[in-house]
């Protein structure tokens, strides 16, 4: 008599896991707080005056670009963060503006400024101690704390940089034609694992090295379009992605092109939706120049 109860009372014990699982689930179904979250990072990047000016490089020397004609465009790290409640006027998102918000990874906690219209923020750069760090395989978490109440985001195994080979030629930068296409192929993925979301950015870049206004971007950024990516990744996947020739519009010009790999997560805790996005990555910069 004794068997079945045994029996019971393990199958209980292999299933609670589970059942933890689906109550979680179902409790982030029906959340009513919601919460969209970028942590993106592009690196220091050296670039030669010549190129910047479209001379010809020819072929970098072995110890790349010569002091006497390097220009450094400094990396950083930017946090961003929507928190509100998913159910707003006309199904768009409320946001909520009296929430603290901070990123935690690699033993540090880091506070988000509070920007306004329910976005907290903060830039940091690469050496700034206080400030966001990027680190791949790191596991990032965005908690979100209102009325003594915290909301958890997270997202694991931070992508490790994805280099584009065609915004490496030998001569330091890319000749292009203007308001012509450019083909960005992904490098292989190992057997065994799932591409991260790749998107790209395009910045005109002015004579002195500093960058202006972007061109072009694949990258969503309003809450709504955010969560899409989440639910329906495929389009951002692909092995092959293409720069329309609008993203390089004029002649003898110079761009900034920025591939950021990401990897997304969604709701930790119980009490955020489960269609919260979290996209965390980071970029591989090239520079091209129009010809006249």
């Amino acid at each position: 008599m004794k068997r079945p109860l045994l029996s019971a009372a393990a199958a209980a014990l292999l299933l609670s896991p589970l059942a933890c699982d689906i109550q979680k689930t179902g409790n982030q179904l029906l959340a009513e707080k919601m919460m969209v979250g970028t942590v993106f990072s592009t690196p220091d990047v050296d670039i030669s005056a010549a190129a910047l000016a479209g001379l010809d490089a020819g072929t970098l020397p072995d110890g790349g670009i010569p002091d006497e004609e390097r220009i450094s465009l400094p990396g950083q790290t930017a946090a961003l963060v929507f928190f509100g409640t998913r159910n707003g006027e006309g199904g768009t998102p409320q946001p909520l503006t009296d929430a603290t918000v901070r990123l935690e990874a690699n033993g540090l906690s880091v506070p988000l400024g509070n920007k306004g219209a329910g976005t907290y923020g903060l830039t940091s750069a690469p050496d700034d101690d206080a400030g966001v760090r990027y680190q791949s395989g790191a596991t990032y978490r965005f908690v979100a704390t209102q009325q003594g109440t915290s909301y958890v985001g997270l997202v694991e195994d931070a992508p490790a940089l994805e280099k584009i080979d065609v915004l490496h030629p030998p001569g330091g930068y890319v000749r292009h034609t203007a308001r012509q296409g450019l083909t960005l192929r992904r490098p292989t993925v190992p057997a065994g694992k799932e591409r991260t979301l790749g998107f790209v950015t395009v910045f005109a870049l002015r004579t002195d090295g500093e960058r202006g206004e972007s061109t072009y971007t694949n990258l969503p950024t309003d809450p709504l379009s955010l969560i899409k990516i989440a639910a329906t990744p495929g389009e951002w996947q692909q092995p092959t992605l293409e720069v329309p020739g609008t993203a390089f519009p004029e002649p003898d010009s110079n761009y900034l092109v920025v591939f950021q790999t990401t990897r997304s997560g969604s709701a930790d805790s119980d009490n955020l939706f489960y269609g919260s996005a979290l996209l965390v990555g980071t970029a591989d910069v090239g520079l091209v120049h129009t010809g006249p």
